[in-house]
Formats: C-alpha cells, structure tokens, sequence
C-alpha cells in the first residue's frame, strides 16, 4: 500500500513512519503547514524534517511557501474554531494530492501529538477521505508517544516547544494567559460537577 502522509514536523514523523513501514507499507510525505509562526520557526522545522528524511531515505515534498497571511485570513474573528480550521487547511491539500497521484490512502502525523484534538482530526479525516474517494488510514499513533521522542532526540532533531499557530505560541509562554485559562477549565469543571450531582 502506498500512503501520502500529512507531516508537521521531523520528530512527530519519526514514529508514525517507523510504525507503518513495519506493517511493510510504502510511505511518502507531504509537508504543507502554513500555519506556523514566525518564519524562523517554519525554516527550523523544515531543516528537522529534512534532516530526518535524509537519515531515514524518506521521500518528502515540502511545500516552502510561508502560508501565514492565508491562515490568519481564515482564521481571524474565527478563533473559537482555530483547530477546525487549521486541521482542515493542511489535511485537503494532502488528501487532494493523494487521490490526484493515485495513492492508496493518506494519513497525518497530528494523530501522533498528545495536543491535538484526536477525534476532530478522525472526523475530518474521514469527510475528506469521502469527498475525495480515498482511503484514510487510521492509526492512533499517540501510542509511540514517548518512543518517538527517544527518537527523535537520538537522531538530534530539533524539537519545536509549541504546536506551530501564533495563538499556541501565546498559550505556551504567556503565563498571564495560561493562569486565565487554567482557570477558566478548572470553573468549568466545578459547574460540571455541581450540574452532575444536583441532577442524581
């Protein structure tokens, strides 16, 4: 089975290339991710996504265009719905791309990170597959979590800190932000639980 793979990043690929390959399929990679910021961080990860190709003799096409104006067009006003969006600016291009060279299936290395939304992804890869007549191959690649950063720190890749958006590179060092949405989910929890035991 030949299988385009959606990829984000070198160290999110290296377990999910590893795990198909041992199932004996054939694996080329498509990397299209205009929603990285800033520019250095979008040359850095395709420098890791480079360095891991030439180590694991992987087939890659990088799309080198710096997409952001595009997202942020997309995304703004819309934040709410930041994930959707962005999921499904990177997937169709990768989805389009395998149905028109005649691959098997398609797939992302997002199903492999812990900070994505796992069943949204599942979900807009299945719409996709349908709307395009292609197979998508499913695999919880979050499995190989930890494996796959042993790897990757073994192969010396560089390993990004956030998952790429300027809203996540916000979240993840703006420590005013972050103590506003802890909480923000910690009052949403206690409502749950207050809903939950008033309604026994």
């Amino acid at each position: 089975m030949h299988v385009l793979m959606h990829v984000c990043c070198g160290p999110c690929t290296v377990y999910p290339l590893q795990t198909l390959r041992d199932e004996g399929m054939d694996v080329s990679g498509y990397f299209f991710n205009p929603n990285i910021h800033p520019y250095r961080e979008f040359k850095r990860r395709i420098g890791g996504l480079v360095a891991l190709a030439d180590k694991e003799k992987f087939t890659v096409e990088i799309n080198r265009n710096y997409g952001l104006t595009e997202y942020l067009r997309r995304v703004v006003f819309h934040e709410s719905k930041r994930c959707s969006i962005c999921y499904d600016m990177r997937l169709e291009p990768t989805v389009k791309k395998a149905a028109e060279e005649g691959m098997d299936a398609f797939t992302t290395t997002l199903l492999y990170s812990r900070y994505q939304n796992h069943a949204l992804l599942k979900e807009q890869c299945r719409q996709l597959a349908e709307k395009y007549a292609i197979d998508f191959l499913y695999r919880d690649f979050r499995e190989g979590w930890q494996e796959g950063i042993d790897r990757s720190i073994a192969l010396d890749l560089y390993r990004q800190p956030y998952c790429g958006c300027i809203y996540s590179e916000q979240e993840r060092y703006d420590k005013k932000l972050r103590k506003e949405m802890r909480r923000a989910t910690e009052k949403a929890s206690r409502s749950n639980t207050t809903t939950s035991t008033t309604s026994q």
